[in-house]
């Protein structure tokens, strides 16, 4: 039992620690072991990560943090951020410091310098700076400060970010104090936790510049900021190092415009032009939704893209989603002026359901058509600022590929299991053999009641676990109008991406006033899955490009095969062969130009074709392509008939 002297905490075990009264995370380490007391890198307290230094109260659920710890990472990530703005205060006096978080992958440091920015040949002297500190092992020391005496500490030091942070804190939350940390001579704004010293920070790097607007304001001062990541140790820094090395070889927007895929032009901000390689590449990928859609009864519609703003506040977008939006400006027509009119207002389609909608309420009817399953690959344009655009991956607009199910609460269990299946193949199709499953949950900004959220979410529930399904619950991560289930797969790299995604949706059917005649004559309202089995089409391509490095598999390859005459007199045979191919199916292009053979293959190896086939004297003579293929190297003459065979048989023909 806890006295005044001394105080219990229970450990994951659900053993009981008893401590001295003030004793802290650090002693709370010793007391279990010394070799835990060295390892120790912060304490969990009731779930929550806290600094060793802080004080237990006694009754509280402790975990010492090690390197072993899922925490670790994050918690050194933390660290190394904090130096990184010590090291560029060291070396670039009058530099604003402003934020600098842990994400994902590293960290970064937002910062104002006072002569322009570096370069990326000052990373490896700021990195130097970060290691002296390091080594220096300084101790991480947090202290609670006034909110003002601290806006007052950062104004005298020029920090001016520093200094709106806090007065934001003050205004907004009212705040009264503020935490500092400081280590060396070095003290910044941070709510922590961070680890002992800098000394506990493993192997580190600096990876990447970039420009960043203060708080994502593009009317805000332009910042730079400095990427980095830090590991436990040196290997594990080298073999991600690796990755990001065939991360940046395997970037879509290094190969699109590169094999002829795709290009993105100023004149139209994040929306992409498909090239003639790409538009192939997209085709096959609809080819393969489409068998899903022919197999599981869906009927195939297309809405306008361009819909009165009327529609939207019906469907609830204007209050939800509006600033993701694009409109039109009113317009004024002669005779509208004459009349004192003014036009509609319109706005491009941010999502398909609307549409989809008013297809279902065109005429009446039957419970004996549900469930009624509506695709669309929809055209949508979504505002994103120019700051967070990023290739193909996030755009401004994109095809969708869609799907709304009217059905029936009793049909949404079998409903859902139909379309987990259509992803599950597809996936394979593709060539992702590792996939999560998440159900997200009610945010904070939604519509609908109480009942019919549990409703929706209980029926998903219900439909994974009759799956078997393992997944996994994303609190407040749902749509504003309903619960759903995300896909999320795992490319070549081992990056995760959300793609596919179902959605139960009772609200739509009430705002759009939908019914169905039941078999009791009467009137009843549909419920609405939403689903998308690829998700953006651009977005999938963009992954699909980097999973495979631009070498597709001979089925999803825009060009199956490259002929390559040897010389000018060869150019009519190998224009038979890809003639005879193409007759069969198979996608191939004659290189026509007066080139070496040996720059043709070049070429063609660049391009990523699968099959470079080779026409010369000698295969003239013999009525046979000399044959190179990307995986299995040189396969020598083979006869047209032959080769047909084996690629159709490659391609799943």
């Amino acid at each position: 039992m806890a006295t005044a002297e001394k105080i219990q905490v229970k450990l994951p075990d659900g053993s009981d620690l008893e401590l001295d009264a003030g004793a802290t995370g650090a002693d709370a380490a010793a007391a279990i072991g010394s070799g835990l007391a060295r390892a120790a890198l912060a304490i969990n307290v009731d779930g929550a990560l806290s600094d060793l230094s802080a004080p237990l109260q006694g009754g509280e659920t402790v975990e010492i943090v090690t390197d072993k710890s899922p925490e670790a990472l994050e918690l050194i990530r933390h660290d190394a951020a904090h130096v990184l703005a010590e090291s560029v205060l060291d070396l670039y006096p009058g530099a604003k410091i402003s934020i600098g978080p842990p994400i994902e992958n590293g960290f970064y440091y937002d910062i104002e310098f006072p002569d322009g920015s570096p370069g990326e040949e000052d990373l490896a002297r700021i990195e130097e700076r970060m290691r002296e500190h390091v080594k220096a092992d300084e101790p991480f020391e947090r202290r609670e400060v006034p909110a003002k005496e601290a806006a007052e500490l950062f104004g005298r030091e020029g920090q001016d970010y520093k200094v709106e942070l806090i007065e934001d804190l003050i205004r907004d939350e009212g705040a009264q104090t503020v935490s500092l940390y400081r280590n060396g001579p070095f003290e910044d704004l941070c709510r922590g936790p961070h680890g002992p010293s800098t000394g506990r920070i493993g192997a580190f790097k600096l990876t990447s510049l970039a420009g960043a607007y203060w708080r994502g304001d593009e009317n805000r001062q332009m910042l730079t900021r400095i990427y980095g990541t830090a590991f436990l140790d040196k290997k594990e820094l080298d073999q991600y190092l690796e990755r990001l090395e065939q991360a940046r070889e395997r970037d879509h927007r290094k190969l699109g415009p590169e094999l002829d895929l795709f290009q993105f032009r100023p004149e139209a901000p994040g929306m992409p032009f498909w090239l003639p390689h790409g538009t192939v590449l997209l085709k096959l990928m609809e080819a393969e939704v489409r068998k899903q859609l022919d197999a599981r009864g869906y009927s195939e519609i297309k809405t306008p893209q361009v819909l009165d703003v009327e529609l939207w506040h019906r469907s609830g977008h204007w209050d939800n989603y509006k600033e993701n939006m694009f409109f039109t400006a009113p317009a004024q027509s002669e005779d509208a002026e004459r009349a004192g009119k003014e036009e509609r207002e319109y706005a491009l389609k941010p999502m398909n359901c609307p549409g989809a909608c008013l297809v279902f309420a065109s005429r009446r009817h039957s419970y004996r058509e549900l469930p009624l399953r509506l695709a669309e690959f929809g055209l949508v344009s979504r505002w994103e600022r120019e700051g967070v655009l990023h290739g193909l991956l996030r755009v401004r607009a994109f095809t969708q590929d869609d799907a709304h199910v009217f059905c029936t609460l009793d049909q949404v269990t079998d409903e859902v299991d139909s379309i987990c299946t259509a992803i599950d193949q597809l996936y394979e199709r593709f060539g992702f053999d590792d996939v999560r499953v998440e159900l997200s949950t009610r945010p904070e900004k939604s519509i609908g009641t109480d009942e019919q959220w549990e409703q929706a979410e209980a029926a998903l529930r219900k439909a994974l676990e009759r799956q078997g399904r393992d997944y996994d619950v994303s609190p407040g991560e749902g749509t504003f109008y309903g619960p759903k289930i995300d896909f999320h797969i795992t490319d070549a790299l081992g990056r995760s991406w959300q793609c596919g995604t179902c959605q139960l949706d009772f609200q739509m059917p009430e705002r759009f006033e939908l019914a169905y005649t039941g078999a009791d004559n009467a009137d009843h309202r549909p419920v609405l899955i939403h689903r998308a089995l690829l998700g953006s089409m651009e977005r999938f391509a963009g992954i699909l490009i980097e999973h495979y490095g631009g070498r597709f598999p001979l089925w999803l390859a825009p060009v199956q095969a490259v002929v390559l005459p040897v010389a000018d007199r060869h150019n009519e045979r190998a224009a038979e062969v890809a003639v005879r191919l193409r007759g069969e199916g198979l996608r191939a292009r004659v290189d026509e130009r007066t080139e070496s053979v040996g720059r043709k293959i070049r070429d063609a190896e660049l391009s990523k074709a699968p099959y470079m086939l080779i026409v010369g004297d000698k295969e003239i003579e013999s009525e046979s392509v000399s044959v190179r293929h990307h995986g299995d190297g040189d396969l020598g003459a083979i006869t047209v008939e032959a080769l047909i065979e084996r690629m159709q048989v490659e391609a799943g023909a």
